[in-house]
């Protein structure tokens, strides 16, 4: 067997149950398969090796679950592929073969079901790894950051629950003014190097990995610079993003057999861990641009979210949405929840009407990183928080947000019933960096590193 061309990466973890996505390499015209085994830490006796047929139309990836898992429990696992001699196998029958599997052992824990366990995240956004004709260029540039989240992840405790990346994991447009890529193939390519480079392949083989699209999933301010020769564009980069990101993520249904659904209903998706749930929106697909029903979230989607915020039993809500969901930018702000006012008041009043408490919006997408508590004038009990981490690694030709970007001065919103009034908790911090979460019972500890992993600053917020 060979190691995965990409991968492993963990993907969706629960108390019993893992996703792993791994890719293999095309042999001609010969079968190839790509197959996991593992075990309890300690244990001597490997389980019987999992197998996935890798198919071209996949890009000769998979994701395979591994069910029935112990709670709260480390384990260990090998990955790899190969191709049999024989034309006729199936996953049935490679079982049966004395395969060689790769050395290299990975390592990940399921999840606790303890309520009270304080638990920890890391977030981050907005990875540029500009890539000519397929190569990156200073690679080590864009893989920096994540050797210093795999060291902090060893150290941490409470150990890291998840990786949360917010969006433009991979920038299709890095070089759209000469030479934009619109080819299934290269962006496909861009995600291979993207995700296998070491430092960033290290941490996602051990870490859960959840993700979200931004634009440059698919071009700068998708879709309101779309044109109508977009439409091919956006055929590849979708394809390729549910190929890379949203394959190992919990969009997918488990089907009877326990493996994961191939198909995709839709992009957003919810999960939970204790008593902490998230809800993972697509702020960026599902638009409605037109002037008489403006939307960044669908209306399907919106429905799901309220109905979660009021009938979720969780005592912390996380909701994830690529584009800042406050405070606005002075310019350069309509991409965002500044250019869809209305929707964004509905959310904040099913909050406040409904007396939900410790809700945090979590995005990225800025370029520069900070916390801030969102007041209503005349109801003391409403409060809400947001987290923003961006970016892990910048580009030269992109400019760092900065306090002075933001409105600040001025209420979010007006209403009859009373003003919606923010104010930063943070400094907003001008360089590449990533956020380290840490949620226990009495509060948010909201720790910021630079890309050595050096502390920036901390932030509490109180849960109430």
């Amino acid at each position: 067997m060979f190691k995965p061309t990409v991968g492993p990466i963990i993907g969706h973890t629960t108390t019993n149950h893992v996703r792993i996505f791994l890719r293999g390499e095309q042999q001609d015209e010969s079968l190839v398969f790509a197959g996991i085994r593992y075990r309890r830490e300690g244990e001597v006796r490997w389980s019987q090796g999992v197998f996935s047929k890798l198919s071209i139309l996949r890009d000769m990836s998979d994701v395979i679950a591994l069910n029935d898992l112990a709670t709260d429990t480390e384990y260990e696992y090998q990955a790899g592929w190969f191709s049999p001699m024989s034309p006729v196998h199936t996953v049935e029958t490679v079982q049966e073969l004395p395969l060689q599997w790769p050395r290299e052992t990975y390592r990940f824990r399921t999840h606790s079901s303890k309520t009270t366990t304080p638990r920890a995240y890391i977030v981050g956004s907005c990875r540029y790894l500009r890539m000519t004709a397929g190569v990156a260029i200073t690679p080590h540039t864009g893989d920096r950051i994540f050797a210093s989240i795999s060291q902090l992840a060893q150290q941490a405790e409470p150990p890291i629950s998840a990786m949360l990346m917010t969006g433009d994991q991979i920038y299709v447009d890095d070089l759209n003014v000469i030479a934009p890529d619109r080819e299934y193939t290269e962006i496909l390519s861009k995600y291979r190097t993207a995700f296998a480079q070491p430092h960033i392949a290290k941490l996602m083989s051990g870490t859960p990995t959840y993700m979200i699209l931004d634009d440059h999933e698919i071009e700068d301010n998708w879709p309101a610079n779309e044109s109508k020769a977009d439409a091919y564009l956006y055929r590849n980069a979708m394809a390729a993003y549910e190929l890379y990101q949203a394959s190992h993520g919990p969009a997918h249904e488990l089907l009877p057999r326990g493996q994961p659904s191939k198909k995709l209903e839709q992009y957003w998706y919810q999960f939970t861990e204790g008593d902490i749930e998230w809800f993972v929106t697509d702020s960026r697909t599902r638009r409605n641009l037109s002037a008489d029903d403006r939307r960044i979230l669908d209306e399907e989607q919106e429905q799901a979210l309220c109905k979660w915020l009021v009938h979720s039993p969780a005592r912390v809500k996380c909701v994830v949405t690529s584009v800042m969901f406050y405070p606005d930018r002075k310019s350069q702000g309509d991409d965002a929840w500044k250019a869809f006012p209305e929707q964004r008041l509905r959310l904040l009043e099913t909050i406040r009407s409904h007396r939900i408490k410790n809700v945090l919006f979590i995005s990225g997408d800025v370029h520069g990183s900070l916390t801030s508590r969102l007041t209503h004038s005349e109801d003391p009990d409403f409060e809400v928080h947001t987290i923003v981490s961006s970016p892990l690694c910048n580009s030269k030709l992109l400019p760092y947000a900065k306090a002075s970007t933001f409105m600040l001065d001025q209420p979010l919103a007006q209403t009859a019933a009373g003003d919606y009034r923010h104010q930063l908790t943070s400094d907003v911090i001008s360089q590449d960096n990533f956020a380290h979460l840490i949620v226990d019972q009495a509060q948010i500890r909201v720790n910021y590193h630079d890309r050595d992993g050096k502390p920036l600053q901390s932030v509490t917020i109180p849960l109430r």
